[in-house]
């Protein structure tokens, strides 16, 4: 794997979150990782949901940590399998997924987001998440349409 200069690696940065277009994403970034002599750094973010009014506390399985690193660990199973994922650095942050990926392209050489789109003239509209890391990402950025077809 190649270094940078200041003896880093090359990073790729992958906003996961279980949609198809993110593991499309995935996909694309290991792939294009492996010519680039770059690592993958697969990012999923989580939060507590915003709430109006008296709630009370949630119940214990309402762990959004857990979830999360459920769900990036199925991500990666399911859209890398075989072993496909073995290499590929995996991490759970706390916030908000836009700033999460923008915090994690510093230093990057590139972050690929999935933009689930909605079809038709909808479709053609980024998602808020796309739309933020297009604006204030550190590096450039990719975004994967739908499942990648």
């Amino acid at each position: 794997m190649r270094e940078m200069p200041d003896g880093s690696d090359r990073r790729i940065v992958v906003g996961v979150d279980g949609s198809e277009s993110s593991m499309a994403a995935l996909r694309w970034a290991v792939g294009h990782a492996k010519g680039f002599d770059a690592v993958v750094e697969a990012v999923i973010a989580w939060e507590f949901p915003a709430m109006y009014g008296w709630v009370p506390r949630p119940p214990e399985e309402w762990n959004f940590e857990k979830i999360a690193k459920e769900r990036l660990a199925d991500t990666l199973e399911l859209a890398l399998p075989h072993g496909g994922h073995v290499g590929v650095r995996a991490y759970v942050r706390k916030g908000h997924p836009a700033g999460v990926l923008v915090d994690s392209s510093r230093g990057a050489e590139l972050l690929v987001v999935g933009s689930r789109g909605h079809g038709g003239f909808a479709g053609a509209l980024l998602g808020s998440v796309s739309q933020h890391c297009v604006t204030h990402a550190a590096c450039p950025v990719l975004v994967v349409r739908g499942a990648g077809t």
